[in-house]
């Protein structure tokens, strides 16, 4: 684990710049999802076509279409979150709805013997990420506290007493205020420095509980042409719509229960909500070199989006008979306004390879068998860049240009690998998929991957489809409570697992 991990923050007034690499990874590191067949078959669409998830994954399968077609897809999570956090296991479920890839396709023909013998165009959404989730552990620690945190802070700012006590009032400045970090005397009774009363050697016990909710929404407008039945080529424009909101409390408490040791209790709880939009490009090719398979390649432009946050936080700390209870809120201090930040963010690119095997592949798709498809996705994680709105503000600058080396010196660009297939009877059709999702950071101590296993049934007739299907996510990833710049780092590691189901209804006109 690295030690240096630099997360750097800035308080200025009412505006607050605290985004860190965790806020990057949000919008790059998910699974496939889309409408119901799609998530049957593991979600592979890189050269399979002929569904409206074909939008968001490579536009050029929207050339498959030759009828007009209406598709909602409504859809439900199951999590099942399991931590360890030093040792100490914990457990946590939460689920709700969500949605896949839903919209409409109008397509063409051109009966004049051209080569471009048909086209379609598409407007969809999809929820590209869901982030309605419950992240809760708890656990015994004698290395480090959060309180040190704010310590390193003061520390490093060679903050005076009256800057502790004003600039940093959603943070730093409510640990002062409430003694969970005091002053040390020095010679003549100047400051010396800062302490946490927070008894480290003797251990604390910790507790994270984060309630997170919203998601990754994707308007998607896409055209796409079909040459001669052999080459299908494609764009879209997107949109992406988020938002993200945590609702977190964290504590710490004495694990001696010492009434004498000037701490007993501390607890933060902050409130958090992101926003933000922007626009990008997806681009694809489907080429079949013979009757039987397809080969695709997509691209997806990085995406730049425009985000405002804002936070709200309290703190409360025991310190007996230090200083007994007292309480303070970034309200009290801001005039009862949150902290607010404005910033921009460009997600990574992504390239995407594929093939199919589609058995007894005539125009006719009726006619059709089976297909056995897979995808090999390649995401550079380590692309995320974020970059102030105000260029004039050179200390926020500066501050983006440090957290996006260290987004790079952080993740790495890896592959993630789908697979999936169809067997049809008439019309019912029975689907199977599976993928691999790679980890996004490169210290190898940061143990993280998704596999998915996924399945499902289809109906197809009179021009009135239903897909149903479930897929299942086993999933680890690492979570933290804080991070600090002078000490190895602790964190939870995550196992548990996602449920998805979907429904997808449509009807071509």
């Amino acid at each position: 684990m690295k030690k240096n991990l630099l997360i750097i923050f800035i308080f200025s007034g009412s505006y607050l710049f605290a985004q860190t690499p965790d806020d990057a990874l949000r919008t790059a590191w998910f699974t496939q999802n889309g409408s119901g067949r799609n998530t049957a078959t593991g979600g592979v669409m890189g050269s399979l076509g002929g569904d409206i998830t074909a939008n968001h994954v490579n536009p050029a399968g929207l050339g498959l279409f030759k009828t007009n077609e209406l598709v909602l897809s409504p859809g439900f999570n199951l999590n099942n979150n399991k931590l360890d956090y030093r040792g100490t296991n914990n457990g946590v479920q939460k689920n709700n709805f969500n949605y896949g890839a839903s919209g409409v396709i109008l397509s063409s023909s051109n009966n004049n013997k051209r080569k471009w013998t048909s086209s379609a165009f598409a407007i969809s959404v999809n929820q590209v990420a869901n982030y309605n989730n419950h992240i809760q552990f708890s656990g015994y620690n004698n290395m480090s506290s959060f309180s040190e945190k704010y310590l390193e802070e003061l520390t490093r700012d060679k903050a005076d007493t009256n800057a502790a006590l004003s600039n940093y009032i959603f943070g730093s400045s409510l640990a002062f205020r409430t003694y969970l970090i005091d002053t040390l005397s020095g010679p003549g009774g100047t400051v010396a420095g800062y302490q946490s009363l927070v008894p480290i050697s003797t251990g604390v016990n910790q507790s994270y509980d984060a309630i997170t909710s919203g998601g990754y929404h994707e308007i998607a407008l896409g055209l796409a042409g079909n040459m001669d039945d052999k080459m299908y080529v494609g764009g879209s424009l997107v949109i992406p719509v988020i938002n993200y909101n945590r609702e977190l409390v964290y504590s710490e408490k004495d694990a001696t229960n010492n009434p004498n040791n000037n701490f007993s209790s501390v607890e933060y709880k902050e409130s958090f909500s992101s926003r933000g939009i922007g626009v990008g490009l997806k681009l694809g090719m489907i080429y079949k070199p013979t009757d039987y398979w397809r080969i695709g390649f997509a691209f997806h432009t990085p995406q730049i989006m425009g985000y405002k946050d804002e936070v709200r936080s309290s703190m409360i700390t025991n310190t007996e008979n230090y200083a007994k209870t007292i309480s303070e809120t970034s309200d009290n201090l801001n005039s009862g306004n949150p902290g607010k930040s404005e910033y921009n963010l460009l997600t990574p690119y992504r390239a995407i390879i594929s093939a199919s095997y589609v058995f007894r592949e005539v125009k006719d798709t009726k006619m059709q068998r089976a297909f056995l498809s897979a995808d090999l996705e390649y995401v550079n994680y380590r692309g995320s860049r974020f970059s102030a709105v105000d260029k004039s503000n050179q200390a926020l600058v500066s501050y983006y240009s440090l957290l996006n080396n260290e987004i790079k010196d952080y993740y790495k660009g890896n592959f993630n690998f789908r697979i999936g297939g169809e067997l049809k009877f008439n019309v019912w059709m029975v689907r199977l998929g599976g993928g691999y999702y790679g980890s996004p950071y490169s210290d190898a101590n940061l143990k993280a991957n998704k596999i998915i296993a996924s399945g499902g049934l289809g109906y197809r007739n009179h021009g009135i489809f239903i897909d149903l299907s479930y897929a299942h996510a086993f999933q680890q990833d690492v979570q933290f409570a804080y991070r600090l710049n002078d000490k190895p780092n602790t964190f939870a590691t995550q196992t548990g697992a996602r449920g998805t189901m979907m429904m997808t209804f449509g009807f071509k006109f």
